[in-house]
């Protein structure tokens, strides 16, 4: 028996010490802690080396394809945003002026990549060009001209779309023309030349996977709907894959964006390891699997569906033998709703209390009898948008469930949610308890405390102002004060709705992108 303990003990000592010497180089498509700090601190936890560039490197794709290069011998895998490389990143993506052959030069060099690191895992992940409902007049998001034409533009591109899905009929062949003639000529001409040398580029970056150049390829449609210029694209994209025969295992268009961070680094542990995780997907009552939610077009059963190919697992039908099992919070109507998203923000009447917390009651105690089975759970909370369902995380706190999860996630839009839990969720058996509970406490703080106590307060009392929504947008000269208010808020929510853990004590809420809709949790000094 001794013998059998020293060699399973030195049987763990070498997976450990196999997992610590694996190196992982990560180009995110953005600096934002949910693009960039929150996926590296779950893989981290695990023992590998996460190597990622300058954060000034990030909008200049020669220095980044230098970096990669002069890293990539020693690297077992690589996760990069090819918006990044090819753009300079995700929002440089949607308005830059590069020319066909400049990014044509650019895609070629994945080839070179490949044609040097023969053996590198390389996971890559890219958007097609979002096509918003409407414009904010100094959204740097998006060109100039979408502030003030953005809603025309969208329902242009929608009309275009339906036209060749289906039929206009008088109305809308009316509006579609008084849309062409509203719409200055040059401003069409930006837009659609720009989209069309990105979607060329993006097929290349098909062709690659397809001819094993990257082992897998994550095309994300951001701020989508199912009727614009997006899922056109989308459309025309799929048939192309169709045409190659590529497998979902290698390259996907997916509903989404932020999350593929989380996702493709988790396919990469998981492939380094040799391991196919088993989950399990459990929905909330209704509609669930076939919500349709704000931002997306198409269900979401399929999104996690392909979310669980896309982070290197299988579905399970039996909960029991799960590697992770799922729970996800959807309204039952299938509804979305952007309470937290609003200057000043709404609130919910009486009513919709009443309904959100009878939901709530119910699915709170599934979740209750999976974690008494001890099954290894998860919470994807997508009934709104940029924020928890407060009545669930309540029951969910009430219930003493809240540390007892192993991943939760209830940021921005669904497939946002479901993608970054599904990754984290998938590894989160691997890491002890101490380290998950920091995780989950930094899901917590930014989902449920910034989102839906500190952002709508703050929103509240900017409202007051009228320079307030300029404020909200970029905070400019008020940072200061907004980052003391922030703070108190937010402690104020920890010690109502969390435990006195030990590291809340150094717990600091900052702004990186100097504006209201994401935070940065840190403990002690540290990005968490």
């Amino acid at each position: 028996m001794k013998k059998f303990l020293t060699l399973l003990i030195a049987l763990m000592m070498m997976s450990a010490s196999a997992d610590a010497a694996q190196k992982i180089l990560f180009i995110p498509h953005d600096d934002r802690p949910v693009s960039r700090q929150q996926p590296i601190d779950v893989v981290e936890t695990l023992g590998y080396e996460i190597l990622t560039p300058p954060t000034e490197f990030l909008t200049q794709p020669e220095k980044l394809w230098q970096w990669l290069d002069e890293n990539a011998p020693s690297a077992n895998a690589a996760v990069v945003a090819s918006d990044a490389l090819l753009y300079g990143g995700l929002i440089p993506s949607r308005s830059h002026n590069i020319s066909a052959e400049e990014l044509q030069a650019r895609v070629e060099m994945f080839k070179s990549l490949r044609e040097k690191n023969p053996r590198l895992q390389l996971y890559a992940f890219g958007s097609l060009m979002r096509t918003p409902r409407f414009g904010t007049p100094g959204d740097r998001e998006e060109p100039d001209y979408y502030g003030e034409y953005g809603t025309d533009i969208f329902q242009y591109t929608a009309l275009i779309d339906k036209q060749e899905i289906s039929k206009l009929n008088g109305a809308e062949k009316n509006s579609l023309d008084a849309l062409h003639k509203k719409i200055p000529a040059e401003i069409l001409s930006d837009y659609f030349a720009r989209r069309e040398k990105n979607f060329n580029a993006t097929k290349q970056l098909i062709d690659f996977a397809n001819a094993d150049i990257i082992n897998c390829l994550i095309i994300g449609r951001d701020d989508n709907a199912p009727l614009s210029q997006t899922h056109r694209e989308n459309r025309q994209l799929l048939a192309y894959m169709a045409k190659l025969d590529v497998p979902k295992t290698k390259a996907q268009s997916h509903a989404g964006i932020d999350e593929y961070a989380m996702l493709l680094l988790a396919r990469a542990v998981n492939d380094l390891r040799g391991v196919t995780p088993k989950v399990h997907v459990k929905f909330n009552r209704g509609v669930g699997e076939k919500t349709v939610p704000a931002y997306s077009d198409e269900m979401l059963g399929q999104s996690v569906r392909d979310e669980i190919l896309l982070a290197g697992g299988k579905f399970e039908t039996d909960p029991a033998r799960a590697d992770f099992v799922l729970f996800i919070n959807t309204d039952p109507k299938g509804k979305t709703l952007d309470t937290h998203n609003s200057l000043p923000p709404q609130t919910l009447t009486e009513r919709q209390q009443r309904h959100y917390l009878r939901n709530a009651k119910k699915f709170s105690s599934l979740i209750e009898d999976a974690v008494k089975k001890d099954l290894p759970v998860g919470v994807a909370d997508v009934t709104f948008a940029n924020g928890s369902d407060v009545a669930l995380m309540n029951q969910l706190r009430d219930k003493n469930l809240l540390f007892r999860l192993h991943a939760y996630a209830g940021w921005n839009t669904a497939t946002n949610t479901t993608g970054f839990v599904m990754g984290a969720g998938i590894l989160s058996r691997d890491i002890n308890r101490y380290t998950r509970s920091k995780l989950l406490a930094t899901r917590y703080l930014d989902d449920w405390g910034y989102q839906t106590f500190v952002r709508p307060q703050i929103a509240a009392e900017l409202s007051k102002r009228p320079d307030g929504l300029k404020i909200y947008l970029n905070f400019g000269e008020h940072e200061p004060a907004i980052a003391v208010r922030e703070n108190e808020l937010i402690r104020l929510f920890a010690e109502k709705n969390l435990p006195p853990l030990e590291f809340l004590q150094g717990l600091k809420l900052t702004n990186p992108w100097h504006r209201m809709f994401e935070c940065s949790i840190n403990f002690d000094g540290e990005n968490s």
